[in-house]
């Protein structure tokens, strides 16, 4: 499509919307890419996807309110995106997106320096978001491209995204000099790439460049419901799933000194599942409950709804997933909640006693609201998470973050092994759940994991040659071995990490693995380290051919 000549000084919802759109087309086209913007040499770059669903949700949260305002659009992607972000880089959009959201608050529209002013918001909140904010990433990207396009605020929004999309650019071209890994890996950042082509969608979309690829997006409509699932004699047996973005109004309370954990502990007593959060003047909740009606009456009192869903659950009760998802149980004390891929690592996470497994992991990183879905589930007042992955975790703690219907104790474990051993060490005898959770950071701190999985390109590790297309094996970010086929790898990684020191060693083949020869390699392990146990297991999992734990 040709581009406009005509410049625009105003924002409003349908071109902040239709920019949100080209940014997710943009994006999509080349999250492949992104994904290949991977720091560590195996096949497990999932950056681009992650970001392209974050986006999706969010988008997909706006495009269903017809007629609404800047403000009331950036607020619902805000809250999209909250629930839909997956990895690292997912849960760091999520949260440029809500500091945008706080900047465009209460706002009909803006013109270019109040939205120069929400991406001054949106990086204040992107680096208050990460404990421990490391220069080099995204984070990094997002604050020196507003940083360069500042003295363009004055002029029309295609002069400052000019300045913003320049200031990235020259930004991410410098993020291998600020971060070593990157520079080793001969990368640059891949967060900060996925955002340059988010804002180059916003580019596009102001020079009048539509990609009519979006169609692939949820919009977030309901599906046709079965009327003959709850008819004239049917018993309300699950209650309402009640969603709702209320608004606080200062005619009703004092918005400076207003404390929201007022509704919170109102909501935990009138229904269960509460999802509570509150951003700016803005409340989001979920609560399931039998009088729904009560519920929006109660909270009328300190403000006005934005969105409104109400959804009766027993209408879906013939939907198995949804009806154990849904189904009223006696809340126990404590609860867990891990995260595995590959059908044996869920049936073993399973029998190591795992009240819930996510389905996720390396490529596939579950969003915040497949951890609320779980939370919801296990129905425990303490649910303890075994993340089992470091592009998880943050997810799992920005999950916790918002539910309010148990304490949630994230264990940071940052792969397979740590999980399954903190798992199976875990021991609720003392009822004190600080000390369970203290007992479980340690024990999984000292777990000894390794991975063996494919090359995709050349690189040089200490003294290791590695060649694409090799097997390397290694721990954390540190490869240790390389080889000519899974097994020699792994055999390798077992002398590098001392097998023979340990008393078992847990095996687990990933869906690749010839059986035969994981067979073969079992075999060779038993009489290289007769000390050592190896136990074998089929583990499923994509990625990685081997995982190695040493017990």
């Amino acid at each position: 499509m040709r581009k406009k000549s005509v410049q625009t000084f105003t924002l409003g919802g349908a071109l902040f919307l239709n920019m949100l759109a080209q940014g997710y087309a943009r994006l999509n086209r080349n999250r492949k890419a992104v994904n290949e913007l991977n720091v560590f040499p195996i096949p497990d770059g999932d950056t681009g996807d992650n970001m392209c669903l974050t986006l999706s949700a969010g988008y997909s949260k706006a495009a269903a309110l017809e007629g609404a305002s800047l403000g009331e659009l950036a607020d619902a992607v805000s809250s999209g995106m909250l629930m839909g972000a997956r990895g690292n880089s997912g849960v760091i959009l999520s949260r440029i997106f809500a500091g945008l959201a706080k900047g465009l608050s209460k706002k009909k529209e803006t013109n270019t320096a109040g939205f120069a002013n929400a991406m001054k918001s949106a990086v204040d909140e992107a680096y208050a978001s990460v404990s421990n904010p490391v220069e080099g990433t995204i984070l990094t990207v997002v604050r020196e491209g507003t940083d360069a396009a500042r003295a363009k605020s004055g002029e029309s929004l295609e002069n400052y995204v000019a300045a913003l999309l320049h200031g990235m650019e020259e930004s991410l071209e410098a993020t291998p000099d600020k971060l070593a890994v990157l520079k080793e890996a001969g990368v640059v950042d891949s967060g900060g790439a996925g955002l340059l082509h988010i804002f180059y969608g916003f580019q596009d979309a102001l020079l009048g460049i539509i990609d009519n690829t979006t169609a692939d997006i949820e919009t977030g409509q309901a599906s046709s419901i079965d009327l003959s699932a709850f008819d004239e004699n049917t018993e309300l047996e699950f209650g309402y799933c009640t969603e709702f973005l209320l608004r606080l109004q200062s005619s009703k309370v004092d918005l400076a000194t207003f404390d929201e954990k007022v509704i919170e502990r109102y909501l935990q007593g009138a229904g269960d599942s509460v999802v509570f959060f509150r951003e700016g003047s803005i409340i989001k909740v979920h609560v399931h409950s039998k009088t729904p009606g009560d519920i929006l009456s109660h909270c009328q009192r300190w403000g006005e709804f934005l969105t409104l869903k109400i959804e009766n659950m027993t209408l879906q009760h013939h939907n198995s997933a949804f009806a154990e998802q849904h189904k009223p149980v006696k809340r126990k004390e404590f609860g867990s909640v891990t995260v595995a891929s590959g059908e044996g690592l869920k049936r073993i996470f399973g029998e190591l006693g795992a009240d819930y497994v996510v389905e996720g992991g390396q490529t596939m990183n579950p969003s915040v609201a497949d951890f609320v879905t779980a939370f919801d589930s296990v129905r425990a007042r303490h649910i303890f998470v075994f993340p089992n992955n470091s592009n998880i975790v943050m997810t799992a703690r920005q999950a916790a973050e918002v539910y309010s219907d148990a304490r949630i104790h994230v264990i940071p474990t940052k792969n397979t092994g740590a999980g399954y051993v903190a798992l199976a060490s875990m021991d609720t005898t003392s009822g004190n759940a600080d000390e369970i959770e203290g007992s479980l950071v340690g024990i999984a701190a000292n777990v000894v994991c390794g991975m063996v999985s494919s090359a995709i390109r050349d690189t040089v590790s200490g003294n290791l040659e590695v060649h694409k297309g090799d097997f390397i094996g290694f721990r954390d970010d540190d490869i240790l071995s390389d080889g000519d086929s899974p097994e020699a790898a792994a055999s390798a990684l077992c002398d590098t990490l001392r097998a023979g020191e340990h008393d078992v060693v847990l095996v687990f083949t990933g869906a690749d693995c010839d059986p035969e020869r994981s067979e073969e390699l079992d075999e060779s392990l038993c009489a290289r380290f007769p000390a050592t146990e190896f136990i074998f297991n089929n583990g499923g999992q994509a990625v990685f051919d081997y995982i190695i734990v040493l017990c």
